[in-house]
């Protein structure tokens, strides 16, 4: 499913046009990417949570020259599923 198949899936079952659909899922990506960089979480009860990982600085090989090189520390966006949205898909 993408982005425009989820915004039609939310128009029909909210009973809403798929325009205000639209604008509601770029709204909710909207405010859970500001929230990720402010460096919060954001947890949706029965569905999951979005947080923001700490990668740490680690030593990697390049694969076409076989040659060491230090990967940077970073930080990357995860989701974790919750018990009702894992007992669905199970």
């Amino acid at each position: 499913m993408n982005k425009k198949e989820l915004a039609e899936a939310m128009a029909e079952a909210a009973n809403i046009s798929q325009k205000d659909a639209a604008k509601a899922l770029d709204g909710m990506i909207a405010a859970v990417t500001k929230a990720l960089q402010d460096g919060d979480s954001v947890s949706i009860v029965g569905f999951g949570s979005f947080v923001v990982r700490d990668r740490a600085a680690r030593t990697g090989r390049n694969p076409k020259t076989g040659e060491t090189i230090q990967i940077k520390a970073s930080k990357s966006p995860a989701f974790k599923a919750g018990k009702a949205l894992k007992d669905a898909v199970n």
